[in-house]
């Protein structure tokens, strides 16, 4: 049985996914390392990119490891890649295929401990018919940027999201919601699990 299609990101306190500015000047780092400061310190997390053994453990904990072992491929657009292929280590953290939405035509890359990126040219459906046929009985995870998961909510596309709220104000950045498809788009809580750094809340997307 075909699985859910998800997306999982960190969001500011005033509705922000990454700050304004250029990816990788020196303010942008500050600000974007601040709203992922929750996953810095865990377990998972430092395993996973093989930084060091130890860490955190606890419910923050847990839902990295949750969120990696249910999906089964990626999708993101090619922003989000072309700045992950600077910054991922050579065995890139998916461990699964990921199916980047680009104009670009390239073959498969590969890289060690199972992560292959596709470069799929003909859009989000393209891409995510493609994500379900790797993923198999597990589930699809749009990756990011901000501006690919809103193509997807306003696709109909989404079956459930969920947001790590953590306390950093940006002021001015990329919003998650901002150009939703409102009058098509209605949330039905899930979840709210407030931990000691972060809230994760999740939704379950129905239209309307």
């Amino acid at each position: 049985m075909a699985g859910k299609v998800f997306f999982s990101v960190s969001m500011s306190l005033d509705g922000f996914v990454a700050p304004e500015g250029r990816m990788g000047d020196p303010r942008w780092m500050a600000q974007w390392m601040e709203l992922q400061q929750w996953v810095f310190p865990q377990r998972f997390f430092r395993e996973n990119l093989k930084l060091s053994e130890g860490g955190e453990e606890g419910r923050d904990n847990d839902i990295l490891r949750e969120t990696f072992e249910r999906t089964g491929a990626s999708v993101m657009g090619k922003r989000m890649f072309e700045l992950g292929e600077q910054a991922w280590p050579e065995d890139a953290p998916f461990h699964t295929p990921v199916f980047v939405v680009t104009h670009e035509k390239r073959a498969p890359w590969q890289r060690p401990g199972g992560t292959t990126f596709h470069f799929v040219n003909d859009g989000i459906e393209t891409a995510l018919d493609q994500a379900r046929g790797a993923a198999g009985d597990r589930d699809v995870r749009i990756a990011g940027g901000g501006a690919t998961i809103l193509e997807y909510v306003n696709a109909g596309l989404i079956d459930e999201f969920s947001i790590a709220l953590s306390p950093v104000l940006f002021g001015s950045g990329i919003r998650l919601f901002e150009g939703v498809d409102a009058d098509r788009v209605a949330l039905e809580p899930v979840r709210a699990e407030p931990t000691q750094r972060v809230t994760h809340l999740t939704y379950a997307v129905r239209e309307r």
